[in-house]
């Protein structure tokens, strides 16, 4: 059957890729909310304060993204075949072992290590550089459909988890997401092992002999201004910072709104109610709102955009009490939330050259990892000190506003045209 599916076209074959990439992005994500879901009945278990479980989120996206350099650097080598095995397998064994955690130290290192490190690492980054080899024209879309992938993950998981959590408890509960993954993931990884050609759209992207060379491929970007600031290092190093900033802001609510609206009184399934509308929403901005905004005005403004609408929801998030406007709250910062990350992989390949991509969307994911991490830890944290989520998420909105604030001066610099498009195929 593979062997018939190998034989395609491009032209086909890479729908199968696109379809692959989403289902593999919308199960291994559920992985992320596993323990979102069971975070409260963790803690409550083995007596641990919210910090530990939180924590334990933060190194499962911090592990991700430092692992995902050494994918990206694989996937610019030997493509994506080997990255999604891995994952895949990583993944099924790290929720497996989760079942007979007893010690804080097995929390950390099976998240940080097996679902983060060799885990989450082959998911989002890899998939979407991937992705983008693909397609050239509709480039925005593609990446915008594979993208919802794990928008949709966060819309479906969280109620299956918490029906689980029920009535077989949380520890069953991550056997069977082991073993579901392991029977499903591995078989699409497969489909990775048929690379795309260089004329997969019926255009070559990059002919020159400049992006197959890395310092004719930076100095692309000055041929027209010798003078421009702003080399390719500098370019992944804002976007990098940048990331940090949104994704900050982004985990608190993914990570803590669950125990948020189990605090408030309300029953722990309205909570994982709240998280599901807030993804489906997130999927629908992801599927449509990237492919719109980022093919009609670029990656850097719809950036913009959605990180924009993405702060200042959660800033409305802080004072929010009762239950229909938390579910109307969620769903407006699934909304905003949804175009942040997938804008990343669409602006590196605009402006930075096309032979790296893999590397460098994974080096500005460590950095959004990194972000993640953060704003998961110190939703717990906060959360422990204070006995409310309100500080977290104002603190967030302002890490938020940090991220505007270098995106809107790096779109004021490509107005300027001290910013060149390496690639504008949409």
């Amino acid at each position: 059957m593979l062997s018939l599916f190998i034989r395609l076209p491009d032209s086909k074959y890479r729908y199968l890729v696109l379809i692959a990439s989403v289902l593999l992005l919308f199960i291994g994500t559920g992985s992320v909310y596993l323990l979102v879901v069971a975070l409260k009945p963790i803690a409550a278990d083995f007596n641990w304060p919210r910090a530990v479980p939180s924590f334990a989120y933060s190194l499962q996206y911090i592990g991700g993204g430092v692992g995902g350099i050494a994918m990206g650097y694989w996937l610019d080598r030997s493509g994506m075949s080997g990255p999604a095995l891995i994952g895949s397998l990583s993944i099924a064994l790290g929720s497996v072992l989760l079942k007979y955690v007893t010690e804080i130290w097995e929390l950390y290192a099976l998240f940080g290590l097996l679902m983060g490190l060799t885990g989450r690492s082959t998911l989002f980054s890899p998939l979407m550089s991937n992705i983008t080899r693909w397609f050239v024209k509709r480039r925005t879309m593609a990446v915008g459909v594979v993208g919802a992938g794990q928008s949709l993950s966060g819309a479906i998981w969280p109620p299956v988890f918490q029906a689980f959590n029920e009535s077989v408890g949380w520890r069953d509960t991550t056997l069977y997401y082991g073993i579901f993954t392991f029977v499903t993931m591995t078989p699409l990884a497969l489909l990775f092992l048929r690379a795309p050609s260089e004329h997969v759209d019926g255009v070559s992207e990059v002919p020159k002999a400049e992006d197959k060379n890395q310092p004719a491929a930076d100095a692309a970007i000055r041929r027209d201004e010798p003078d421009i600031p702003f080399s390719p290092g500098r370019i992944q190093g804002w976007l990098s910072v940048a990331s940090i900033g949104c994704c900050i802001a982004m985990s608190l609510p993914l990570a803590h709104i669950v125990a948020n609206v189990s605090d408030l009184g309300y029953d722990a399934a309205r909570g994982a109610e709240a998280l599901s509308v807030m993804l489906i929403c997130a999927s629908l901005s992801s599927f449509f709102g990237v492919g719109y905004l980022g093919g009609r005005y670029g990656g850097l403004r719809a950036l913009f955009c959605f990180s924009g609408m993405q702060a200042l929801i959660l800033c409305v998030m802080a004072f929010v009490q009762d239950l229909t406007l938390i579910y109307l709250v969620a769903a407006l910062f699934g909304l905003g939330y949804g175009g942040v990350l997938p804008t990343y992989p669409v602006i590196v390949r605009e402006f930075l050259p096309g032979r790296s991509a893999g590397r460098r969307t994974a080096t500005v994911i460590l950095f959004a990892g990194f972000g993640m991490g953060v704003g998961a830890w110190m939703g717990g944290a906060l959360f422990d000190l204070t006995g409310s989520y309100k500080l977290a998420f104002l603190l967030g909105t302002a890490f938020n506003i940090g991220n505007l604030i270098i995106i809107g001066s790096l779109i004021r610099l490509q107005r300027r045209g001290r910013l060149t498009l390496l690639s504008a195929t949409y």
